[in-house]
């Protein structure tokens, strides 16, 4: 049997030993797991991370982290760790055995804990993504949302994690080498996308399985991908509908519940490893493979080939081919697809780019049939309709008293008049009193109180209403993690409300600046904790020597020119 069809050794005891360890493993300490940690999890017990026993030790972690390979000397480009709070990591020793659970609280595994240690994340960044900056998504979620303790240690599985969706497209590595077998596949390219499939895709994986002689996978991720992208319900019913655009024969298609990290030419590397494991020979690697875009200076955080000569310089290890694609363009005169560098001089040539898609459907305009395929473009309408039937959030934000409520309560008022939408004010004192009535006011507590306000309005958002939130929310970091849980569904639009302290102090009729000066409010905003201005809001507004009216309207006409509100 050749080697990618050979079955692979999974981390699962028998289903007896599961019910016996089931029922020992309710009396440990149980760590819940996040939607990544579910992600990383299911990949290690089914085989997908092979040949990793669990999560990394400190010893692997380092090792990866500096060169890309296992303390063993193993190729293995990503850090796949257990982060933890400070407080669970206080309540764990060395050589103890932890229950995992997913966020119902059903055990998944049990993990004798081998190693705890806090890392350094700068330098994980600076190593693993090329730098450390929060622009990239993976940083972002390193320094803002990751625990601060890494647990490392071998994993027994006990179940998988339930999937209600698609389950006759999700497949382990074993399911699809027993497929390939049944099949007589002994080449097959995979192909990696977080995105719907237009014709350029279609070509360049049809292009992809005659260069290698293989047959085709098309293997979209849909576990967590970057913060903004098409969510996977609407990607996969996207793929359903063009899979019979490829032959029957050779081609089939499999869900990857993997967590991407987005850092392009070290995750080509790990897709590549992810594909052999799931029994693929080939795998395309594109232009820009896994990028995450711009970074803080609005230059691409990696070069475009960048990933591809990674890939290429360990193909042998990897132990799979590459199949290297560039980007692909429609020729006009041709009516075909051709390779960017592959055309004629002088041939009209057409594409769209992902901004122009998404602003021709944000507007309701055509996309062509030579870019789309019409079932992907209906697909794409039913979940993204034109921007001014689309929930969205305004997100007032400044220092007390600065006039972020009453700005609001208008605006509130101009919305409901207009009808065509349900508005709902999420005002920072009345949160305080119906949602985070047992929250403090230290850092901690105040950054909970955001993040419940933001939850709600993504609800809002998601269901096609409008919502207003008008707290303080003083941390940069905070604010952004609500807008990407916002933009997941619809628009967040910024609004600074940029009255100085002097005048929030001048106008104080609680008496709270005064308390403050004197003392008797600890870490208050703008007096002894710190408000971080926003640097780009969609709209920035000062109410001295503006009526409340005129400040509500500006905030109108930039719904307007954004396009969620008619003209």
């Amino acid at each position: 049997m050749t080697e990618n069809l050979a079955p692979l050794p999974e981390l699962y005891v028998s289903s007896e030993s599961a019910q016996k360890l089931k029922a020992e493993a309710a009396d440990l300490v149980s760590w819940d797991l996040t939607p990544r940690q579910i992600c990383d999890l299911e990949l290690l017990m089914n085989g997908g991370f092979h040949p990793l026993k669990g999560f990394l030790s400190e010893a692997d972690y380092h090792s990866v982290v500096e060169g890309m390979r296992l303390a063993d000397g193993t190729l293995w480009p990503m850090p796949v760790t257990l982060d933890v709070s400070e407080d669970f990591a206080e309540k764990v020793e060395v050589g103890q055995d932890i229950a995992l659970r997913d966020q119902e609280g059903v055990i998944l595994a049990t993990m004798t804990v081998s190693d705890k240690w806090v890392p350094d994340k700068a330098r994980e960044a600076e190593k693993v993504f090329g730098a450390d900056d929060s622009a990239h998504p993976a940083v972002n979620y390193l320094h803002t949302t990751a625990g601060r303790v890494y647990l490392g240690g071998p994993v027994v599985g006990i179940q998988p994690p339930v999937h209600y969706d698609f389950k006759a497209r999700r497949d382990t590595p074993n399911e699809l080498r027993a497929r390939f077998r049944k099949l007589g596949w002994r080449r097959v390219v995979a192909f990696q996308t977080r995105n719907p499939l237009h014709r350029a895709h279609q070509e360049l994986t049809f292009r992809a399985a005659r260069e290698a002689q293989a047959n085709l996978l098309i293997h979209p991720v849909v576990g967590m991908t970057k913060p903004g992208d098409v969510d996977h319900f609407t990607r996969v019913r996207c793929y359903q509908a063009v899979m019979d655009k490829y032959p029957a024969a050779t081609t089939t298609m499999s869900l990857l519940n993997l967590a991407m990290r987005m850092a392009g030419p070290r995750e080509a590397v790990w897709h590549g490893l992810i594909r052999r494991n799931h029994g693929c020979t080939h795998f395309i690697v594109g232009r820009d493979h896994a990028g995450p875009g711009k970074n803080s200076a609005g230059e691409d955080f990696y070069g475009p080939y960048d990933a591809q000569e990674l890939f290429r310089a360990h193909q042998d290890e990897i132990g799979i081919e590459m199949v290297d694609f560039k980007h692909m363009v429609y020729v006009q005169e041709r009516a075909q697809y051709e390779a960017a560098d592959e055309i004629e001089e002088g041939a009209t040539v057409l594409n769209i780019s992902g901004t122009e898609l998404r602003r021709r459907l944000r507007e309701g305009l055509e996309v062509p049939e030579w870019f789309s395929f019409p079932e992907v473009v209906a697909e794409l309408r039913r979940r993204y309709p034109p921007r001014a039937q689309q929930g969205f959030t305004v997100f007032f934000t400044g220092l007390s008293g600065s006039g972020k409520s009453t700005i609001a309560n208008a605006l509130l008022i101009k919305l409901m008049e207009m009808g065509d939408r349900p508005v709902t004010l999420l005002d920072g004192d009345v949160v305080r009193k119906h949602l985070s009535s047992e929250l403090g006011f230290s850092k901690t507590h105040r950054d909970l109180n955001i993040q419940r306000i933001g939850f709600v309005a993504s609800e809002i958002t998601k269901n096609g209403g409008i919502a207003i939130c008008a707290p303080i929310a003083p941390y940069a970091t905070t604010r952004r993690t609500v807008r990407e849980m916002i933009e997941h569904y619809g628009a967040f639009v910024e609004v600074h409300v940029a009255t100085s302290l002097e005048e929030c102090e001048r106008r104080d009729r609680k008496g709270l600046y005064k308390m403050a000066r004197e003392g008797k409010i600890k870490e208050f905003t703008g007096i002894s904790d710190p408000y971080d201005e926003p640097e780009t809001p969609e709209l920035r507004v000062d109410t001295e020597g503006q009526d409340v009216d005129n400040c509500a309207h500006q905030v109108l006409l930039k719904l307007e020119s954004m396009g969620l509100i008619a003209g």
